[in-house]
């Protein structure tokens, strides 16, 4: 049966819309916020769906099993990701977690630039790309062209960034992606040839679009004076983005080289992460690169996916704000507890930073970035902050089975150390994801490719209709 009330409600607003003028409807922000108060309230009882039925017809809710793991929708060979093995009884066994890019240890790639006290960013994206380690000559040769495009085009910045700031580095920074569409002679040439040169000159192009839109963004809403730099082409993409960031331009190597080993751990995750998997879906249906890599952007902005670091920062400020000794711990603790009661924060009852849906016991990306972390936070005497998170670490995991009653492992994941290092690094809030995009990008660019290469169908997810019919009145 219809909600007649509803409908009658419904009618009168219409009825009220059709007689009245648009200067007056313009001029009468209180009808207009009730229409669309009682028309969103209706939008969503018409669109709500029993939860049962996804278990009725066996669908998979958010491309996921029940056990919360990924439905496998394709195959791979850029990434792997492994938080649990298989026993002699065909049974799921915790294990420390393992991230494989191409088949190698990241962890392997990591100690690698520590070892060798070198920037891996460059020597990953290669390795991402072309499904290979470098020697040293295709390196050098990769990291010059990649320099070559460091510098964006001609007026690109005056016209495309600095006239039409955004308040969100993100949203900038898809709609920077997009724009250069228009500088490229050969756009929607798909060849592998092509797209390579597209992704080559993105890699290089990015730190230069958020540096610039953050300034854009600073001068237009906060009235403060703009410090633009130009990148140098000799320099690693770190180097670049701090370069760009700074109003002095300046940097320590021990600054340049953390945020590195972070856009190591960061360039990739298996394949399975959302902006990733809308690389593939985009890319199938032979659309440009610029289309492609925008979208993944736009899925990267979303708090569910690359905002996570935001929030553990906006997070620990808060803990900073309210208690006023973070070296006590027994008065953080107590705050943590407000926290997962909903009392505190933003109230979602969340810590975040911890758990994973594939690391069971531990996220290597964390365990490898926390060690950098802590000589950064020795260098600039943060060490106080530094053993605040980690004790989030160790004590947050067992209060959140305690005030939850949950018995799932809530490892530390990369957010959290990842929130420290860009909270060290005095990299601004607005662009601590915008940052995540440049170091997943060239994940995202051998995800194109490999569609384009091994993919050859559109993708064409199917939806069950669960709707009624019904006959027109």
């Amino acid at each position: 049966m219809k909600d007649n009330k509803k409908i009658e409600k419904t009618n009168n607003y219409n009825e009220t819309l059709l007689t009245t003028s648009p200067e007056e409807i313009a001029n009468n922000q209180n009808l207009v916020q009730s229409f669309l108060k009682t028309m969103s309230e209706q939008l969503t009882e018409n669109n709500a769906i029993d939860g049962s039925l996804y278990g009725k017809y066996d669908v998979k809710r958010g491309l996921r099993n029940s056990n919360g793991a990924g439905v496998v929708v394709g195959l791979t060979k850029i990434g792997d990701v492994q938080g649990y093995s298989i026993n002699e009884n065909d049974e799921k066994v915790a294990i420390d977690g393992k991230l494989y890019y191409r088949g190698i240890d990241v962890e392997d790639i990591v100690n690698n630039c520590l070892g060798s006290n070198c920037f891996g960013y460059e020597e990953t994206s290669y390795l991402l790309l072309f499904g290979e380690l470098p020697n040293q000559s295709q390196l050098d040769v990769f990291k010059k062209l990649v320099g070559m495009k460091r510098e964006l085009p001609v007026g690109f910045a005056r016209d495309m960034i600095m006239t039409a700031p955004s308040k969100n580095i993100m949203n900038k920074l898809a709609r920077s992606v997009l724009a250069l569409y228009s500088y490229d002679e050969n756009p929607d040439d798909t060849s592998i040839n092509n797209v390579l040169r597209q992704s080559i000159s993105l890699i290089g192009y990015f730190p230069s679009l958020i540096a610039y839109a953050y300034q854009a963004k600073q001068s237009y809403y906060h009235s403060q004076s703009m410090h633009i730099h130009f990148p140098d082409p000799e320099l690693s993409t770190a180097e670049n983005l701090l370069r760009l960031m700074r109003p002095t331009g300046e940097y320590t190597d021990l600054e340049a080289k953390l945020l590195d080993i972070s856009m190591v751990l960061h360039a990739e995750h298996g394949g399975g992460n959302n902006s990733a998997f809308a690389t593939h879906v985009i890319s199938s249906t032979g659309t440009d690169t610029y289309s492609a890599i925008a979208a993944a952007v736009g899925s990267l902005k979303g708090p569910k996916h690359g905002g996570a670091n935001l929030e553990v920062l906006q997070m620990v400020e808060n803990i900073k704000e309210n208690v006023k000794d973070i070296t006590n711990f027994k008065e953080v603790e107590k705050y943590l507890i407000k926290i997962l009661r909903g009392e505190a924060n933003d109230g979602s009852g969340l810590i975040y930073g911890l758990g994973h849906a594939v690391y069971t016991i531990s996220d290597p990306r964390a365990t490898l970035l926390k060690k950098m972390a802590k000589k950064l936070a020795m260098d600039k005497n943060l060490i106080d902050d530094f053993m605040l998170y980690d004790f989030i670490e160790k004590r947050a995991p067992s209060l959140f089975m305690e005030i939850k009653g949950t018995k799932n492992l809530m490892p530390a994941n990369v957010d959290l150390y990842s929130g420290f290092v860009y909270s060290a690094l005095n990299i601004p809030l607005a662009i601590s994801t915008p940052i995540f995009a440049v170091a997943r990008l060239s994940g995202w660019c051998a995800h194109r490719i490999e569609e384009l290469v091994a993919g050859g169908r559109l993708m064409r997810p199917a939806y069950k209709c669960v709707q009624p019919h019904v006959k027109y009145t």
